[in-house]
């Protein structure tokens, strides 16, 4: 008997991690990160901490499959998914109650600009490349190639808005933070018609469209192909 169990056992335990094994590699093809990390936030918590806040709950399970599959507050559903894939994932997730905070990050440099009205402002990331006159860095330029791929067609050309969306250049000078840009261009408003760009654009992409927006705000990205570091 004893050793029908440890064999029964041994088969219960296999099947346990070959369902993280799935559940990672389902997390990692599909959108998740692009809103969640595994130890620190992005647009959404980290993994550590949902696993963290459902640690001996009998339900856990349960309710994250379904929070996965319904959505809500931001999160974007995925009824694609079976209940299956649903619960790999969440076993995955689960198995990160202990992991280690991400290291605080140190302090960001400022880089700061003349603007032609004589005013001066700091930036925590680099417009130009340093002693390339106005070449703007491969990240803007990045920026710069994505939003006029895909943003321009409700946000102008340049992001000079439009009527089917608003002048982004206004929302970034009236005090739009990085992070509340990447929250808002991941989960799109549906309400207004926008998109959400979870699973097509990262996290890195969304901050170069900022910076090129930042940058055009200011008025020191100029309109039309901005001369970069690649030239």
């Amino acid at each position: 008997m004893k050793t029908a169990a440890a064999a029964i056992l041994a088969i219960a335990a296999v099947a346990a991690g070959q369902n993280v094994a799935d559940g990672e590699k389902l997390i990692q093809a599909g959108d998740c990160s692009s809103c969640h990390a595994l130890d620190h936030e992005v647009v959404g918590p980290a993994y550590r901490d949902v696993a963290k806040r459902y640690a001996g709950q009998n339900d856990a399970v349960s309710k994250l499959a379904a929070k996965i599959r319904d959505g809500g507050n931001g999160m974007t559903p995925h009824p694609d998914l079976t209940e299956a894939q649903r619960r790999q994932m969440v076993a995955w997730i689960l198995t990160h109650k202990d992991a280690a905070q991400a290291p605080a990050a140190a302090p960001l440099k400022r880089y700061t600009y003349k603007t032609k009205d004589g005013a001066t402002v700091q930036l925590e990331f680099p417009l130009f490349v340093e002693g390339k006159g106005q070449k703007v860095t491969m990240e803007v330029f990045h920026g710069y190639q994505l939003f006029n791929s895909y943003c321009y067609r409700c946000h102008g050309t340049d992001a000079t808005g439009s009527q089917l969306g608003p002048d982004l250049r206004h929302s970034l000078a009236a005090g739009m933070k990085p992070r509340e840009f990447l929250a808002v261009a991941m989960s799109g408003r549906k309400e207004k018609a926008m998109p959400a760009w979870a699973g097509f654009l990262s996290e890195d992409d969304v901050f170069h469209v900022y910076w090129y927006v930042k940058g055009r705000s200011l008025d020191l990205v100029p309109s039309g192909r901005p001369p970069s570091e690649q030239d």
